[in-house]
């Protein structure tokens, strides 16, 4: 993609899927990813080199997370993306809601928490700084729904409705910032909420599912919001280039859609694993239980089946 002397792209042709999945790498998010896929595969095969299982289907779930993550910000869709309201909007809305999902589904805590080598008695290695961060009061505070819940929510409205989002999307290092804020979000918000990783807060299935729907319709509204709005609602897109073919409206309109229709997307998913999480939970604590009653001679049931005697003797 041609650039001008700021950065933006210049005289790019109307938006065609083609053109939006050309390789057009950005330097700091093609680096990261490559760099997490290099430390999950490191950290996989530290554990099967020592006999230790993975599932595979960890693997896949952050490998296609992170591809998630290349694909909107190291295609010309990132190009795209500066100049037009409605690619932007795919870009935030798998980067920040799709994204997080498949990552945390790979459990990378846990694989790093597996594979890391203990520093030894008296000592402090990454493991053991990866232990104290996750039971730091800072992560306690990020994480819990308090927090997530609102920032979650501000990541729209105080963003795009305040000349911050103009401000951001002036320089290249704005930009950048932005996503990776986008990014920071969708994973501390479905962090807690997808329980697959160790964390200071781990609510119930039910709260899980509470939390979910607490910060899903506010991207429905948003969304609603921009298709309804009958002049251009922010300053970088009002005048998207001629060469495009698309006026300001029918763009912003497009981006609304975008963001009604995606706000649907990562609550099925989401609701999905939980749903399973929640079954093979409850198959686990069963198995336990039924350990326990082959250890004890089933004593807890003896006692009650004791119980209900003595009363029977003395209702007699």
């Amino acid at each position: 993609m041609d650039h001008d002397g700021h950065g933006m792209p210049a005289d790019l042709p109307p938006f065609t899927l083609g053109r939006g999945l050309e390789f057009s790498p950005e330097p700091f998010f093609l680096t990261g990813c490559l760099l997490a896929l290099a430390l999950y595969g490191w950290g996989v095969v530290r554990l099967r080199r020592r006999g230790d299982a993975w599932q595979a289907g960890r693997t896949v779930s952050f490998v296609l997370g992170v591809l998630t993550v290349a694909l909107t910000m190291c295609t010309g869709l990132n190009d795209y993306g500066m100049v037009l309201f409605s690619v932007h909007m795919v870009q935030h809305m798998v980067i920040s809601m799709l994204s997080p999902i498949l990552v945390l589904l790979g459990a990378p805590v846990t694989l790093a928490l597996r594979a890391l080598p203990a520093a030894g008695r008296g000592r402090k290695g990454p493991r053991e700084l990866l232990v104290a961060v996750l039971h730091s009061r800072y992560v306690r505070v990020v994480t819990h729904p308090a927090f997530t819940i609102p920032v979650f929510i501000a990541s729209l409205y105080a963003l795009y409705f305040t000349p911050l989002f103009d401000f951001l999307m002036g320089s290249g290092a704005g930009h950048i910032a932005m996503m990776v804020h986008f990014l920071a979000v969708g994973l501390v918000f479905f962090w807690p909420i997808m329980g697959v990783d160790p964390g200071p807060n781990r609510p119930g299935y039910v709260m899980r599912m509470l939390e979910l729907f607490a910060g899903m319709p506010f991207h429905a509204f948003f969304g609603i919001a921009l298709m309804m709005a009958g002049e251009p609602m922010v300053e970088t897109y009002a005048d998207p280039p001629a060469s495009l073919g698309v006026t300001a409206l029918s763009d912003q309109h497009a981006a609304g859609g975008i963001a009604w229709a995606f706000s649907e997307i990562p609550s099925v998913v989401v609701l999905i694993a939980l749903v399973f999480q929640w079954y093979f939970s409850e198959q686990r604590q069963a198995r336990r239980s039924d350990r326990a009653a082959d250890r004890d001679g089933d004593r807890e049931l003896a006692a009650y089946n004791a119980y209900l005697s003595s009363l029977q003797a003395r209702g007699r």
